[in-house]
């Protein structure tokens, strides 16, 4: 019984354990059939891009470089988008076979580009993967890519970072390797490649940078040329300071890289020194005023558009940019017919910029008489020259006072020097009046208590240091700043100066800069941006269609700028600065003379209401403060002011630039009100005219007798007389002016009235605005203390 039991237990185990050893196969099972199955579709799915890939390299044929379709010139057009203006560049190449290239110069563009180039099959899968990245995430991570890759890139594709391109570009460097040899690949790389300066191609390439045959390079002339590839208009050395250092760096890599290769010596390297390259020739820029602009076009391509240089030279754009032609043949006109001539003239600079307000387009440029020629045939007045900017800087201390509750009306005395200790100056040739922190005015011509107008009229250097001190040198820079004013120390920009002395224009500044703060003066109080370009569109292989956006925002409140409108509007008026030259004009105008101590430059700048703002400056030489280069003795001229020949251009340009416009009118005042102030301690207080003399009381007509009129008679003759001496005292002093009286005597019940007193002069009883010490209108120009500007 109990074997019985046990063995039907035993069964019973027996079938349990045999269904789990069956559920436990199937399991097991069915893990494998799911990995196969996925396993088949994976290699399913490689199969067919496997496939893809045979059959996309298969169909993608290895275009020759003379396939290329026809590179156009990239032509630029007048703000009317009719009237061609210049063409950019073209296609210029000269094909040569390798054996004409050094080896060396071989050797120093595969150190530069592609180390591994005799090695790999025409793709780098590191330089791919950074490129993917790039396009992943929308930036430019420097792909790497092989020489191979350079060359289908840069000949038969285009520049955009795509997964369309970056696949083409691959598959057909994969291929070119394949069938082609690394020497005709090298060959084809360095025949197409853009090396700047209009050269396509290593020989047209070596007649730009050295003015010879590719067969005659040395290997450090090879190193250059194969470290500007990387970014011409970044390593160009005659592009500036930044773009030497750049290309020194490269090329001391690409020479220890040749080294590393050990196709160099180590002796060799030490030996190796930088070359000089020549001046560029961009022959195919207009070589008139008009290739200065056409310069400045290229650079706002390459920073506002992101367009290489063999884009721009090759792409065939319509360049629609913001020049006026009748303003720019004004400007050229303007500038030649006034340029002076003669002794010490071979190095005057003379820059003109001329913007649009409230919109900031530049509708005319001159940068210099011939662009390409000469010393100078690559330096722009207009943008690249700096300078002193003088008086042009008292209207942004006139905006910091009327933003701070100084109002026009505010008066300091215009007494010549001023002293104020903020104003000392003990340096190399300081005079005894710098030494005791003494301002004078031009001329040294000294002025009653005047209000802002008369003093920018009059360009009083006095009353502006007064009124500097009081609104503070800071809030000076600040106005300045928020217009548009930039300060350059050579080509770095810096912070504009807060000295006290700043409000006679001690800052280095650019033409076009104080054109455009000019402006937004213009504007009432509306900055925008200078731009040249208005309007792009591609018309051969890259597809474009840019019109400009102008960035335009207030920076002051409307009612201080046109209350600093109405402040510089006497500028034309008799006794300014800018008379009468700038009333030649012939309409309302806002301007300001300039003229540095020692006439080291000489500006005008202005503007009419909400129309044109344009500045004009020239200095001589390099600018440096130095005896050689005063504008005194020069062209004819004992000395050149800001009112003679900056305002005669730019007046006869504003004629030319604005004929048959309209009219326009000063803005209304904004009549700022005065504001209580804690004046700065070293700060003057405004001058507070006494109040004018109490009116005469009227008294009852006595009866009249005849001893009593004749006792009238004389004592009305009497007190003419003390009027008429009143007056004349007055009048030889004009301190003495607004506390004078002509207020008859009080009459008496014995005598008759007298007879109503004669109308005062000016200079007698004006009690606002009193005549000047010397009656004369200062000249323009000049200058002060040796530090400060002079009015005009």
């Amino acid at each position: 019984m109990a074997d019985h039991h046990r063995t039907r237990a035993d069964a019973r185990r027996r079938r349990a354990a045999q269904r789990g050893r069956r559920g436990s196969g199937r399991g097991r099972g069915g893990g494998r059939r799911i990995l196969r199955t996925l396993l088949l579709a994976f290699a399913a799915l490689v199969a067919l891009g496997v496939a893809g890939l045979v059959i996309a390299y298969m169909v993608i044929d290895i275009p020759k470089p003379n396939d290329q379709a026809v590179a156009q010139a990239s032509v630029l057009y007048y703000s009317d988008g009719e009237t061609e203006m210049d063409r950019i560049a073209e296609v210029n190449r000269e094909s040569v076979d390798l054996d004409e290239v050094p080896k060396e110069v071989q050797h120093a563009f595969i150190a530069a580009e592609d180390r591994s180039f005799y090695d790999n099959s025409g793709i780098s899968p590191t330089g791919i993967a950074r490129a993917v990245s790039g396009v992943l995430f929308g930036d430019d991570r420097g792909g790497g890519s092989t020489i191979t890759q350079q060359y289908v890139k840069n000949y038969f594709l285009t520049q955009d970072q795509t997964y369309v391109r970056k696949f083409k570009e691959i598959l057909i460097s994969v291929k070119i390797d394949g069938e082609l040899s690394k020497d005709q690949i090298l060959e084809n790389y360095l025949n197409t490649i853009y090396f700047g300066r209009g050269a396509d191609g290593i020989q047209t390439a070596s007649e730009a940078y050295f003015d010879k045959d590719v067969e005659d390079l040395t290997p450090s002339e090879g190193a250059l040329l194969a470290s500007v590839v990387n970014a011409p208009s970044l390593y160009d050395p005659a592009l500036g300071e930044e773009q030497t250092e750049r290309v020194q760096d490269r090329w001391n890599y690409v020479l220890d890289g040749m080294v590393d290769e050990g196709w160099m010596t180590a002796a060799e390297r030490q030996d190796a020194t930088f070359p000089e390259t020549t001046t560029p020739d961009r022959s195919k820029a207009r070589d008139d005023d008009i290739g200065f602009i056409t310069e400045e076009v290229r650079a706002e391509l390459r920073r506002e558009l992101d367009l290489t240089d063999a884009q721009i030279d090759r792409g065939g754009f319509k360049i629609v940019t913001t020049i006026d032609k009748e303003a720019q043949e004004s400007a050229a006109k303007a500038v030649e017919s006034n340029r002076p001539t003669g002794d010490r003239t071979s190095d005057l600079h003379i820059g003109l910029a001329s913007v649009e307000p409230g919109d900031g387009a530049v509708r005319a440029m001159y940068g210099g008489p011939r662009f390409g020629e000469g010393t100078f045939g690559y330096f722009n007045a207009a943008t690249d020259g700096k300078m002193q900017a003088g008086s042009t800087m008292k209207p942004f201390t006139m905006i910091a006072a009327l933003r701070d509750g100084f109002p026009l009306s505010t008066m300091y005395s215009g007494k010549s020097p001023f002293y104020d200790d903020a104003f000392i100056y003990d340096g190399p040739g300081a005079t005894d009046i710098q030494e005791q922190g003494g301002v004078v005015n031009y001329g040294s011509v000294s002025y009653g208590p005047v209000d802002m107008r008369t003093a920018t009229q009059k360009s009083i250097n006095t009353y502006y240091a007064q009124l500097n001190l009081a609104a503070t040198p800071k809030a000076t820079a600040q106005a300045a700043k928020e217009a548009g004013v930039k300060s350059w120390v050579g080509e770095k920009q810096v912070p504009l100066n807060t000295d006290p002395t700043n409000v006679f224009g001690t800052d280095a500044v650019r033409v076009i800069d104080m054109a455009n703060a000019y402006a937004t003066i213009s504007a009432e109080g509306m900055r925008a941006d200078p731009y040249y370009i208005a309007s792009v569109t591609g018309t051969g292989d890259r597809s474009m269609d840019y019109e400009a956006t102008p960035n335009v925002r207030r920076v002051f409140p409307q009612d201080v700028a046109r209350d600093a409108i109405h402040g510089m509007s006497r500028v034309d008026d008799p006794g300014g600065t800018g008379y009468p030259t700038v009333a030649d004009l012939g309409r309302p105008v806002g301007g300001k003379t300039g003229t540095t101590s020692n006439n080291y430059a000489a500006w005008f700048d202005g503007f009419t209401p909400g129309q044109l703002a344009t500045a004009v400056g020239m200095y001589k030489g390099d600018g440096t403060l130095v005896k050689k280069n005063e504008l005194t003795n020069i062209g004819g001229f004992a000395e050149i002011t800001g009112g003679t020949v900056p305002a005669q251009i730019w007046t006869d340009y504003m004629i030319g630039a604005l004929r048959g416009e309209p009219v326009k009118q000063l803005p209304p005042p904004g009549n700022v009100k005065a504001r209580p102030h804690d004046l700065p301690s070293d700060a003057p207080a405004p001058y507070t005219p006494p109040p004018p003399p109490p009116e005469p009381t009227a008294t009852q007509e006595p009866e009249p007798t005849t001893s009593s009129r004749s006792t009238s008679s004389s004592s009305s003759s009497s007190s003419s007389s003390s009027s008429s001496s009143s007056s004349s005292s007055s009048s030889s002093s004009p301190t003495s002016s607004s506390t004078s009286s002509t207020t008859p005597p009080s009459p008496t019940t014995s005598s008759p009235p007298p007879s109503p007193p004669s109308p005062p002069s000016p200079t007698s009883t004006t009690t606002t605005k009193p005549d000047p010490t010397i009656t004369l209108p200062p000249q323009p120009g000049g200058g002060t203390n040796g530090r400060e500007d002079g009015p005009g």
